[in-house]
């Protein structure tokens, strides 16, 4: 089953019991959140907020917070559709006409993909126009207390790049709303809609940009996808729609929309003109701090004359954007191979926020093909964020850390497969190194036979200045102390002593609390949320031929660290708030 709208779908989760309909009046700020947050941490149903206080439009949230709601929103065409492209590729090499006959089944369904602009009659996006205050009455939340305001958080951004308008992007950056006709544009580095806008200041021009909200649930997956710069992303949502795409004309200029938009917003980004953005409560689990970003002036605003407004809310994981995450993997895992050969497997880590963390299963054919592999990973895309990577060769499911991280220790070779790398970019969202867009890198390797044996429980007594020790799996020891603000220098002391004794632990994670260690989400959220690899990676190291060569033990210091940003937690009346309230809701 495949979904033309956003309110197909909404109806089918109605029919399945899997839609909790709230008709009790809830105000946007803070409160909508507060509900949502509760209810996606029990998995619980999608919620649709008929009476929203300021605005006449109803609000849809956590659309996927599910495995089950993931799979129903795209359905099994897409994952078989791009395993069978990716078999063809080998399958019709060469190119013989029997070949090409045997995938004439797939050259009819890829006919379908693409875009076809419909008459305005069959297009529901052109119920209404507002070109006076345009933004007015749009029910955009706040989800946390520190937010520098509300925001758009499910918008799907649309540029195109003015030397041709064949190449476009289709991405969901946040948009905190300024005034009723004004927004921020959280264009971060490595975005598409960012190099459009890059290539317009060069020019002088302001940029044209196309805000969809809802619409075939096909889009909000194909802008979130961390495709090939060049590859549409409307023809990714062409793909996982099964058909083409409809569109239609702006009436009032500008470009094409999704015929079956809930919402379209419309204007100009002017060149040089930046504004202070944030704070604002992000998928990291932190208050992402205030900073000048693009201004997004908007001149008009289409939408359904019974418009639902769509929306999610961040913060830490597991939330809309972990199963979200997980799905694209799936899809795109068959890909990845053909565009870099040594890759076997590649997950990133939606718990440590995506570009914090991520995993290979590669070839190694030949000696060091693993490290070559590393180079190319860290060369594609939005790859090229990705802070701590981690490889091995061994057929492993990387989606859980345990049992990558006990493969990798087996066979890791401290003096030869460990490389750290400073002054690079880093993810906009991560602070860990305390400069905007820079920090560092590390790539790990654990290839070939075992080397060692891991221990599995800790017995080597009690440590010095250290209050809990837990293992978080074979060979890695979460410990915890006094804090960074207290003790900065803790980690080295703990080197030294650990060092000393000869642990036979080859990692050690100083953590704020050692509890991190009872599950993956909480262990991979604190730990790679809160080091910069350059500054906080210890180890017995000696430099020889430009390399530096490490010895075990390895310590990371994954405590919070001063100019950190802050955890988001929720602001305690509106806790009790909806705690009184709760019965009103009806859950």
């Amino acid at each position: 089953m495949t979904f033309a709208n956003l309110r197909e779908f909404i109806e089918v989760l109605k029919r399945d019991g899997d839609l909790a309909i709230i008709e009790a009046p809830v105000d946007p700020y803070l409160e909508l959140a507060e509900i949502h947050r509760r209810v996606i941490e029990q998995e619980g149903k999608a919620l649709l907020f008929t009476n929203v206080k300021g605005s006449p439009f109803p609000v849809v949230t956590n659309l996927f917070g599910t495995d089950r709601r993931v799979d129903l929103a795209f359905g099994p065409k897409p994952e078989a559709l791009m395993k069978t492209i990716i078999g063809a590729t080998e399958r019709i090499m060469p190119p013989t006409p029997k070949a090409i006959w045997g995938e004439r089944g797939l050259i009819w369904d890829m006919m379908k993909v693409g875009m076809k602009t419909v008459p305005n009659s069959n297009a529901p996006i052109l119920g209404e126009l507002k070109k006076s205050k345009p933004l007015a009455g749009l029910p955009a939340i706040t989800s946390w207390q520190e937010d520098g305001g509300p925001f758009v958080t499910l918008p799907l951004v649309y540029t195109e790049s003015l030397k041709s308008r064949k190449k476009h992007n289709l991405g969901m950056y946040r948009m905190q709303i300024f005034d009723d006709s004004t927004t921020g544009m959280h264009w971060q580095i490595h975005k598409g809609g960012g190099f459009h806008y890059y290539e317009a200041e060069q020019r002088g021009e302001a940029l044209p940009v196309s805000v969809f909200l809802g619409g075939p649930p096909a889009l909000i997956a194909s802008a979130i996808a961390p495709l090939p710069e060049h590859l549409p992303e409307l023809l990714m949502a062409s793909l996982i729609l099964g058909e083409k795409l409809p569109v239609v004309n702006d009436p009032q200029g500008g470009h094409r929309m999704p015929a079956e938009a809930e919402f379209v917003i419309s204007g100009k980004v002017p060149p040089h003109l930046r504004r202070p953005e944030g704070p604002f409560g992000d998928h990291f689990g932190y208050y992402s701090l205030v900073h000048d970003f693009p201004v997004f002036q908007v001149s008009h605003m289409w939408h359904r004359k019974d418009a639902i407004y769509p929306a999610t809310i961040v913060g830490k994981p597991r939330q809309e954007d972990y199963y979200l995450g997980e799905f694209l993997q799936r899809l795109l895992a068959p890909a990845f191979p053909m565009v870099m050969p040594g890759v076997r497997e590649l997950w990133a880590y939606a718990e440590a926020g995506v570009h914090a963390l991520a995993a290979a299963v590669v070839r190694e054919s030949y000696s060091r093909e693993a490290l070559s592999t590393a180079f190319s990973i860290l060369g594609q895309g939005q790859l090229t964020l990705t802070k701590f990577l981690m490889l091995t060769d061994q057929p492993i499911d990387l989606s859980r850390f345990d049992v990558l991280m006990e493969t990798v220790l087996e066979r890791f070779r401290p003096g030869s497969d460990l490389f750290v790398f400073d002054e690079t970019s880093h993810d906009t969202l991560d602070y860990t190194s305390g400069k905007l867009n820079h920090g560092s890198k590390a790539v790990m390797l654990g290839v070939g036979e075992p080397i060692r044996k891991l221990p599995s429980q800790y017995t080597e007594g009690a440590i010095e200045e250290i209050t809990n020790a837990k293992p978080y799996c074979k060979g890695c020891l979460v410990v915890s102390g006094a804090s960074y603000e207290r003790e900065p220098a803790l980690a080295e002391r703990l080197l030294e002593r650990l060092s000393a004794r000869g642990t036979e632990w080859p990692l050690i994670i100083l953590a704020d609390d050692a509890d991190i260690a009872d599950g993956q989400t909480s262990f991979l959220w604190t730990v790679f949320t809160r080091f910069n690899p350059a500054d906080d990676i210890y180890a017995k190291a000696e430099i020889k031929r430009h390399h530096f060569g490490y010895q075990l033990p390895i310590v990371i210091d994954a405590r919070m660290k001063p100019g950190y940003p802050d955890e988001l937690f929720p602001r305690e009346d509106i806790v009790k708030l909806v705690d009184s309230r709760w019965s009103e809701y009806k859950l």
